[in-house]
């Protein structure tokens, strides 16, 4: 298979010195790299330099060069002669609860392995608040930095393993993570990320050396840190907007990740506005006690029949049920309100809920999984608690959307696609968001799921080194916009807690049972 023509991956001949050619071999290649490719590297670091003697003989002067730009400034990362030498790649989605990994062969794109592992951190705390305090006490960012790297490295040599490779011939790394996440990857000081004025250590880390940064790969690979905007807008949201192609859209489209956070860019190629609030983590399905991330045995899917009552569920890989994620506590919340077991509060109807309202622990439940259906033979069940915050997670998010698009002067019904990235925007079900108000009323085909758009975005600039100056231009294009001291945030908040919605005209496509057209116009 051929090389990638855009590359990282570049084909140089240098002329042999000669008696009457004594030139230095480091200038001779420096020489020939600029003649060939037009380019002129930065710096040759010393680990190189020593090698490249022996490197130019033993390949005959024909070499195949790693090479890395940033801030349009070209780094060597290693020299290869050999065609069927792999020559290996590294994208890292570094997140706060879980770090994906994918390995890719440089010459020609190709997936050769992924993997991932729960973040070490959250052994200090779950929250990056936690961890910002801890990283204040004495050796605790040494402690949290080791945590990620030490985590990173076991998790390469496991890549390494499964694909028979040495971490040697991995030679660029790319890293997207949240503004807190990076700073604690790269050991800065991240105690005025959340103190007024907000102030991050650096915002563009830019090229860095593995070695440096203690990570196991070749000794001259390079490590990309993707940019970040501020203190709440990291560079797993500016890799996500590389991916989905919103920096490059004609047409107004907005893009939702809901992680910790949840973060919203809306615009289109000429501008770029950006908020986050704190609706993530409920939506994650850490609202309800029965709630957890995704993964098998977790209900990712309920489903109501409107003439009999009786629920469906569909868990991950078709395990015995053990807890409930965020897309089907979504989905359950829409069921109930639209079987009329809930009220437009969200308050739950004991007539229509029958026998599944149970009283425990001083609050209305309902059941969804009997004791002898779960997998720990303990029932499954949302109370009325669980529900009040999941509204009240619904309404942030909805309002953070209101909010955006309000400030540029646009409504929510012209974007032109509306794009869900993680593992949340892989599961939901935009029908069931819209039921309950959390997401705006559009067409279901607006929406599009795209997934880990951070560890995507991380991959796709080592496989096209022409996305290097998009990565600036995206995080110069960006207005972000503080919510915490948006009055009109509030005054929206309020008008969202119900279900779908005060203004029952925002959601003209939910009719739940007992709808009556009386009831819009009132």
């Amino acid at each position: 298979m051929s090389e990638l023509a855009n590359g990282w991956i570049k084909r140089v001949s240098v002329t042999p010195p000669s008696l009457k050619d004594n030139t230095a071999d480091a200038d001779r290649f420096e020489n020939a790299l600029k003649a060939v490719l037009n380019i002129e590297i930065a710096d040759i670091d010393l680990t190189l330099s020593r090698k490249l003697p022996d490197l130019l003989r033993k390949y005959d002067f024909n070499l195949r060069c790693i090479l890395f730009k940033d801030h349009k400034k070209w780094r060597l990362a290693g020299i290869t002669g050999d065609n069927y030498e792999i020559v290996a790649g590294l994208a890292v989605d570094l997140g706060t609860t879980t770090v994906v990994l994918r390995l890719l062969d440089l010459s020609t794109g190709r997936t050769m392995a992924e993997y991932s592992f729960s973040n070490p951190q959250i052994s200090i705390g779950p929250d990056i608040l936690t961890r910002i305090h801890f990283a204040e006490k004495e050796n605790g960012l040494e402690t949290l930095n080791s945590l990620i790297i030490d985590g990173l490295n076991r998790a390469i040599a496991e890549l390494c393993r499964s694909g028979n490779i040495s971490p040697s011939v991995i030679y660029l790394i790319s890293v997207a993570g949240n503004t807190a996440m990076t700073h604690l990857f790269l050991g800065l000081n991240p105690r005025f990320l959340i103190r007024e004025p907000y102030i991050p250590a650096i915002n563009r880390p830019g090229c860095l050396n593995a070695r440096e940064l203690g990570i196991n790969a070749n000794q001259s690979a390079k490590v990309f840190v993707f940019p970040n905007t501020g203190s709440y807008f990291g560079g797993d949201l500016v890799a996500g907007i590389l991916y989905s192609g919103l920096n490059r859209s004609e047409k107004t489209a907005i893009l939702v990740d809901v992680g910790t956070n949840a973060e919203v860019v809306l615009g289109n190629k000429n501008w770029l506005v950006a908020c986050a609030g704190a609706a993530g983590p409920a939506l994650e399905g850490g609202v309800t006690k029965m709630g957890m991330m995704a993964g098998p045995g977790v209900i990712d899917k309920v489903s109501v029949d409107s003439e009999t009552g009786l629920f469906s569920i569909h868990t991950i890989e078709d395990h015995p049920p053990r807890g409930i994620c965020g897309s089907g506590l979504i989905d359950l919340a829409a069921a109930l309100f639209l079987s009329g077991m809930i009220d437009i509060r969200g308050k739950f109807v004991p007539e229509a809920c029958k026998m599944g309202l149970k009283d425990k622990d001083g609050s209305k439940h309902f059941v969804l999984v009997p004791a002898d259906a779960s997998a720990e033979g303990i029932e499954l069940s949302i109370s009325q608690v669980d529900i009040d915050s999941l509204i009240r997670s619904k309404a942030a998010m909805y309002t953070i959307l209101e909010t955006i698009s309000s400030y540029v002067g646009i409504s929510l019904s012209e974007l032109s696609t509306f794009y869900v990235a993680g593992t949340f925007g892989s599961l939901i079900n935009p029908r069931s968001a819209i039921t309950i108000g959390m997401m705006p009323d559009l067409s279901e085909g607006t929406y599009k799921s795209i997934g880990n758009s951070s560890l995507e975005g991380a991959a796709m600039i080592l496989k096209d080194c022409g996305l290097m100056d998009e990565i600036d231009d995206i995080r110069n294009c960006i207005t972000y916009i503080e919510l915490n001291v948006n009055q009109d945030f509030m005054n929206r908040f309020s008008a969202a807690r119900f279900i779908p919605h005060t203004n029952l005209s925002l959601f003209p496509s939910v009719k739940p049972v007992g709808f009556s057209s009386a009831q819009e116009k009132d």
